[in-house]
């Protein structure tokens, strides 16, 4: 692990390429899983507070769903605060297929669009980082899903590591300079003449 202003990061965020490719792997991330997109308390409180705003981004089985279920997140099975589903093991409430059949995340269009002034939640722009919150830090780790091996062909291709992909994210998460920082950690560590594997 690299421990950079209280982030610890995996090194395979520098050793592993990944670029999404949509045409693939059509937003399959937003449709597979046991579970919705985690949230933070604070993002649950904007999407309910700017529910009727992203709404019209949504499908009609999405909205029936959060009227059958009552709300705009929900607690899984895990005790995490997440993004409902359809139905169980489907896509996310708030996901729509575009006109290419790739789904699209709703608050992201949303946001876009200028109807809400936040943007998707953090763990879904950061993917695949899955960060895990420890007493004194974050701790950032690669997440490795069969639905992403298009992403990961095509970051083997493009030779984009990780992090570099999620510049905007990470950004996002923790601000531009701990970015540009990252950007001269890595410039060091691949100078290494052993790294680990």
């Amino acid at each position: 692990m690299i421990e950079h202003r209280g982030v610890l990061l995996s090194e395979e965020l520098f050793e592993k390429q990944f670029v999404c490719n949509l045409d693939a792997c059509k937003g399959a991330c937003c449709e597979q899983g046991d579970s919705g997109a985690p949230l933070t308390p604070d993002e649950a409180k904007l999407i309910e507070r700017h529910y009727a705003a992203i709404e019209p981004y949504m499908t009609a089985r999405g909205k029936k769903s959060v009227r059958d279920q009552g709300c705009t997140s929900v607690v899984d099975m895990d005790g995490e605060l997440v993004t409902p589903l359809v139905q169980e093991y489907a896509e996310c409430v708030y996901a729509k297929k575009d006109k290419r059949g790739i789904w699209k995340c709703g608050i992201e269009q949303a946001h876009r669009e200028g109807k809400i002034p936040f943007n998707k939640p953090i763990s879904c722009h950061l993917y695949p980082i899955r960060v895990t919150k420890l007493k004194y830090h974050d701790a950032l780790n690669y997440h490795q899903w069969d639905v992403c091996d298009p992403a990961c062909k095509l970051g083997e291709d493009l030779a984009v590591p990780v992090f570099r992909f999620l510049k905007d994210s990470l950004t996002r998460a923790y601000g531009a300079e701990w970015y540009a920082e990252l950007e001269t950690i890595y410039a060091e560590w691949v100078k290494r003449p052993i790294r680990s594997r």
